[in-house]
């Protein structure tokens, strides 16, 4: 399951138990009536702060499904409110920290296990459930091979790649100053152009409220297509 499947789902389920709690339908007119976009921004803005941003940040660097466009961009657009206490220059700073401090947790634990714990792990049940495989982490262990030191810098702007560059890294025992420094770099990087999308958001806040009824309704859609696709796929498979 792609991230970008695990978050369809997350609007698609978070949307369903939003409108159960609030026993409304989600076309309601009434002011009093939150939309599910309008519902999400209202619990970032409650649980947003530096330390979850640098947890999250952590998790989606380590081997936990924790997609960083569900982080970064909506924390800078809570962060364009008047009323906010966030700055997006330390959003991206902390975010970048936590980077680090996941990446290193996949650096350490692929140096300390080695290579057959590593697959074995990957494709256990355990693995599957994090979204791993020995496949995935052959791409990442090819694509260190290929580029070097530099792999953990490039590494950290391509899918996939990108969370799991740290575990071939950990299996070469690259030298681990180098290593925090390209994945820095590389982080950092990734989470300024994350901000800007966070940015460009806040920058259309009025749009965006003005139609949040219709855009729930897109993302219920779109994860309603990509949850049956991801059944139909899943049944395809056990057929083979």
């Amino acid at each position: 399951m792609s991230k970008k499947i695990f978050f369809a789902l997350f609007l698609f389920f978070s949307s369903i138990s939003l409108q159960a709690a609030n026993n409304e339908p989600a076309v309601a007119n009434s002011t009093d009536t939150l939309s599910f976009i309008q519902h999400v921004e209202e619990w970032y803005k409650v649980n947003t702060n530096y330390y979850s941003i640098t947890f999250l940040m952590a998790c989606e660097s380590s081997i936990l499904p924790v997609p960083s466009e569900m982080v970064i961009p909506p924390a800078v657009y809570i962060a364009m409110d008047p009323k906010s206490d966030l700055s997006i220059f330390w959003i991206i700073i902390f975010g970048t920290i936590g980077a680090m401090i996941g990446a290193s947790f996949n650096y350490i634990m692929s140096m300390w296990l080695g290579r057959f714990v590593i697959y074995k792990f990957a494709d256990s049940k355990v693995g599957k459930l994090l979204m791993l495989s020995s496949e995935k982490i052959k791409k990442s262990e090819k694509f260190f091979n290929d580029h070097g030191k530099t792999s953990t810098f490039i590494g950290r702007l391509i899918p996939v790649v990108r969370h799991l560059i740290s575990i071939p890294a950990g299996l070469a025992k690259m030298n681990y100053p180098s290593f925090l420094f390209y994945t820095a770099l590389g982080a950092g990087l990734w989470n300024i152009v994350l901000a800007l999308l966070g940015y460009l958001a806040g920058e259309n806040r009025d749009l965006i409220n003005k139609y949040s009824h219709e855009l729930s309704f897109v993302f219920i859609g779109i994860g309603a297509v990509l949850l049956v696709w991801l059944v139909l796929k899943s049944i395809r498979k056990k057929k083979q």
